[in-house]
């Protein structure tokens, strides 16, 4: 599976003229078939995939609002973080990597938590880079929880906002907490061939990255900021290790020689698993700046992570980054609301569900 994937991967980048597709690349299973109430679990075909989405672009700040819910639904934000408190800290982790692969194809839309959207295609959820995706019970408890209170108010985007910024906030210990502005409804397409067009792969290189976050608006040292989310979560070994990446090859690697050796041991399977391993080998289930001060010290698993010291400007935001945590944590924290405007809907062209797992069929 992870060389099939990395095949369409290439190809991918290939048709896109050197926008990003992201990890997780490889996976041990198929992708499970969509299913909903009320449909069968027959796959949706993918034979002639539509034309990739248009490049987003940032929208207006007035579109976007904090305290958004106050007169409608005043207890939404609490519910949210009060669902997300009670998750381990590697469906937190989930949760971050969640919005940022929603934002990242058709802007915070949502559209990655759906299982059934066009009869045609198959959903964003189900391309290479999505299969390992987690948190989506928690975006369902929360939306609950809230349809339960408030009615049907508060759009599964917006959920899905407030739940990256609140996993951030107890990933660091309660120190990284801002205002997420709202208003956003929900997209009404999700198309599982735009996942590998919109989404930085693991083997980019830093101009492949520069690229792809230019094109969402984002700047190189954003990038570089929304990049120390790798310093929480884990990863399929499949994203590291591989034709495209090989990051465990001694002769092209720049790999610290003692976490080679360590993860060479923790990816070996003799019944050809794909063994997942922690992403931040210093403080893996905390958000914090050690991500910076690993791709220093060449112990970092991605070939994008170890890019980040092949150009200047990015060489420089990383050292800077790593010097003081609490300049980091500000950044990270501008870099969150900056990602979570890519591309807002409106009541023109979304909605909000009552599910977030299929279009509303009422």
């Amino acid at each position: 599976m992870a060389k099939l994937a990395a095949a369409l991967a290439v190809l991918a980048l290939l048709g896109c003229m050197a926008r990003e597709c992201q990890a997780d690349y490889g996976h041990p299973s198929p992708p499970p078939t969509p299913c909903s109430p009320g449909h069968h679990s027959t796959p949706p075909s993918t034979a002639s995939p539509p034309s990739p989405a248009p490049v987003p672009s940032p929208p207006a700040s007035a579109e976007l609002v904090v305290g958004y819910y106050q007169k409608t639904c005043h207890r939404a934000e609490d519910i949210v973080r009060e669902t997300v408190r009670g998750a381990n800290a590697g469906i937190m982790a989930g949760l971050v990597r969640l919005f940022f692969h929603d934002c990242f194809i058709r802007g915070c839309d949502a559209s990655v938590l759906l299982d059934l959207a066009d009869p045609s295609s198959a959903t964003e959820k189900f391309g290479p880079p999505n299969l390992s995706l987690r948190g989506f019970e928690v975006i369902d408890a929360a939306k609950a929880r809230i349809e339960k209170e408030c009615g049907n108010v508060v759009s599964c985007a917006d959920v899905l906002a407030f739940a990256g910024r609140d996993a951030t906030f107890f990933l660091s210990n309660k120190k990284v907490y801002f205002d997420m502005p709202a208003g956003r409804y929900d997209g009404l397409v999700s198309l599982i061939n735009e996942t590998l067009i919109h989404l930085p792969p693991p083997f980019a290189t830093v101009e492949q990255l520069k690229a792809n976050f230019a094109s969402k608006g984002l700047s190189a040292d954003e990038m570089v900021t929304l990049s120390g989310a790798h310093t929480i979560g884990a990863s399929h070994c499949s994203s590291f290790d591989d034709d495209l990446s090989d990051r465990l090859n001694a002769s092209t690697s720049d790999m610290d020689p003692k976490l080679m050796a360590s993860l060479e041991k923790q990816c070996k399977s003799d019944t050809g698993s794909d063994n997942k391993v922690v992403q931040d080998i210093k403080t893996p289930n905390k958000l914090d700046n050690k991500y910076y001060k690993n791709v220093l010290s060449h112990e970092v698993l991605f070939a994008s992570d170890a890019a980040l010291l092949t150009a200047d400007d990015t060489s420089a935001a990383v050292r800077a980054n790593a010097e003081d945590n609490n300049v980091w944590e500000e950044k990270f924290k501008a870099a969150m609301v900056r990602m979570g405007a890519i591309e807002v809907k409106t009541s023109a062209d979304g909605e909000i569900r009552r599910s977030c797992r299929v279009l509303n069929t009422y």
